[in-house]
């Protein structure tokens, strides 16, 4: 079965549209490469009973993994571990090696003239503090050090709202787990072009394909109306356990859709884009 994700996304600044989320855009398509299918993102303010809501609906519906991006600073309103405690029913406590990764980074900022001391306040020390049971991730980039809960067939993940220190964490600690969470697995997509001056011509033909391959997942694409000057990129893109298995399955429904594509007089050139990180 295929493992199953969610992004919590918390910050009031996203909300509000100060910020542009490009993490979950990133997250999202590092975690399809590996073969596992994002099924929700959701969007909530810097407030505890809103994270930790999210965050027990989403261990309800199953999934295998659970990350949360932001809200994991020395601010006041970084509540995001309070928030995982509460929903796990744990306290938040002091892990020992974060506190110690947390006060290298300050002696090296200090070090360098970036602030003004590497005094521990009680702003840097919360940082350290947990829910407890759970483990830091290293941070090379900031401060923050990422968290992981591990639960029986699931796992929460705290991210930095910071995508250099997001992207950071997920690629050097967390990549080496994933298969841990996600299983074996890979995601191949392919890319047609189509010319048509319709797109509504190319419903009925795609719909066709779509049933002999209900494993594979194909849309076309179109710029704003009257504006495709005659040409649609569709994608089909599939899930396997190889990526000789989605490759496969990839490659058995572009062979029906030219069929189908060229018996109604249209022509189609195929392109293969890189499609991110893949799997065993």
């Amino acid at each position: 079965m295929t493992a199953q994700v969610e992004i919590i996304v918390v910050g009031n600044e996203i909300l509000q549209g100060d910020v542009l989320d490009t993490n979950s855009h990133w997250l999202c398509g590092q975690l399809t490469g590996l073969g596992a299918v994002v099924r929700q993102v959701t969007q909530v303010r810097d407030e505890c009973p809103a994270i930790a809501e999210a965050l027990r609906l989403a261990l309800r519906r199953g999934n295998s993994l659970i990350i949360l991006t932001g809200g994991l600073g020395p601010t006041a309103d970084d509540l995001t571990l309070e928030a995982v405690a509460q929903a796990l029913g744990v306290p938040l406590k002091e892990h020992p090696q974060a506190l110690a990764w947390v006060a290298d980074t300050y002696r090296h900022l200090a070090e360098e003239g970036r602030v003004p001391s590497a005094e521990m306040t009680p702003q840097r020390a919360k940082m350290a503090h947990l829910p407890a049971g759970c483990e830091p991730l290293f941070n090379a980039v900031g401060a923050a050090p990422g968290v992981l809960c591990r639960l029986a067939g699931q796992a929460i993940v705290c991210l930095p709202g910071v995508p250099a220190e997001l992207k950071s964490i997920y690629q050097e600690a967390l990549l080496p787990l994933m298969a841990e969470w996600l299983g074996p697995g890979a995601f191949v997509e392919w890319e047609a072009m189509v010319t048509c001056n319709d797109e509504s011509v190319l419903a009925p033909l795609l719909k066709r394909v779509v049933g002999a391959h209900p494993e594979v997942y194909i849309k076309s694409r179109a710029r704003a109306f009257g504006e495709s000057h005659g040409r649609f990129t569709i994608t089909l893109s599939a899930q396997g356990a190889t990526r000789a298995e989605a490759e496969a399955r990839v490659r058995s429904a572009w062979e029906d859709l030219r069929a189908v594509l060229g018996q109604a007089g249209l022509n189609a050139s195929l392109s293969i884009p890189p499609s991110g990180p893949q799997g065993a």
